[in-house]
């Protein structure tokens, strides 16, 4: 890996999911990172990565052979707007409905949108209204 700059949030350094679809899960990912801005960190045979999270197939030497099971995983957006993108590119690149964009009631102002993948997984984009941040993300540079 060619990997020379990380950005890194609060509690979570990376997930890997196992998926049986390779080519289906990689669409999937790439419509949806390009409406919340996270470029592609890298990609193998059996393996792509955005940022914190690694995606392989079964066959992955980090797999060991077996498939993740269902997962939640929730990615923050800069607006409401990408939250809807979020929704409507995860929707044209095979994900199931789960939750269409709106306000829920977590707390003020949590906006957000659900859509189950290719393998089942419960995928959530997140904006979480006004609020002010100490700092975007930990910057790590090799």
């Amino acid at each position: 890996m060619e990997t020379q700059q990380l950005h890194r949030g609060r509690l979570i350094d990376h997930i890997q999911l196992v998926v049986k679809d390779l080519p289906a899960s990689r669409s999937f990912y790439t419509a949806i990172f390009e409406t919340l801005r996270i470029p592609l960190g890298g990609e193998g045979d059996d393996y792509f990565w955005y940022d914190e999270l690694f995606v392989s197939t079964a066959d992955s030497q980090a797999a060991q052979g077996k498939l993740t099971g269902r997962l939640h995983l929730a990615f923050q957006a800069a607006g409401r707007a990408m939250v809807d993108a979020f929704y409507q590119a995860a929707l044209n690149a095979g994900g199931k409905d789960n939750g269409a964009p709106g306000e829920r009631p977590y707390h003020p102002g949590y906006y957000a949108a659900f859509v189950l993948d290719p393998d089942g997984n419960n995928i959530e984009a997140v904006f979480h209204g006004a609020a002010t941040r100490s700092a975007s993300s930990v910057q790590i540079t090799f």
